[in-house]
């Protein structure tokens, strides 16, 4: 069984907010690939939430269009992955009898164990659909989905919150998030976030 994450956030601003947990795209190797809002929740002033999550890892991909921030990202098929596996890193991304499927197949090249690989094939329609990444059941990094493409994606989860009007899937402009926090998981499993009344993140390690 993978290992349990969690994240305990208390909203002790004045405003009901939505938190929201994401992603950055550290070394991911997709160039334009883009964070969604990956776990969120409503809170009220002076109540908590909790966030948890496993190192699972899925394909996943939405009909959205042509991708930008503000679209929202509700994946029409996932799939399990796994980078540490040869056999479950790897899949095709397919346009057959008018829709879009996730085939099995291999990559193109060599794979790596590291990496999670979705070999896009000839017949995708442009600025259609959306293919990426997702962890514990929900997406955290999507990328326009193009004809005769390889994508390879190499995860190095970097976890940050934020609060604001989020949706879950909802595709960020992480260069215009300016209320944020990392979250380090350094030697830990279990993080505490908490916003001031003056809109100041504070993390640490939850106590034990």
């Amino acid at each position: 069984m993978s290992t349990q994450y969690s994240l305990t956030v208390t909203n002790n601003s004045t405003q009901y907010q939505d938190l929201c947990v994401y992603q950055k795209p550290v070394d991911l190797g997709v160039p334009n690939a883009l964070s969604l809002a990956w776990l969120t929740a409503p809170a009220w002033p002076g109540t908590t939430v909790t966030f948890t999550w496993a190192l699972d890892y899925s394909f996943v991909w939405a009909q959205t269009g042509s991708l930008q921030p503000g679209v929202t990202f509700r994946a029409q098929q996932t799939i399990g992955a796994d980078p540490d596996s040869l056999t479950n890193n790897q899949v095709q991304f397919d346009y057959r009898r008018g829709a879009f499927t996730f085939v099995p197949g291999p990559a193109v090249g060599t794979p790596q164990l590291g990496s999670l690989y979705v070999r896009e094939l000839s017949g995708i329609p442009a600025n259609t659909a959306t293919v990426g990444i997702g962890m514990s059941n929900a997406g955290t990094f999507a990328v326009q989905a193009q004809p005769n493409t390889n994508l390879v994606f190499t995860p190095h989860p970097e976890y940050w919150i934020t609060a604001g009007t989020f949706t879950a899937g909802q595709v960020l402009d992480i260069e215009q998030i300016t209320n944020e926090a990392e979250v380090p998981y350094d030697g830990t499993f279990a993080m505490t976030a908490t916003l001031s009344s003056s809109n100041v993140w504070q993390v640490s390690a939850s106590a034990v």
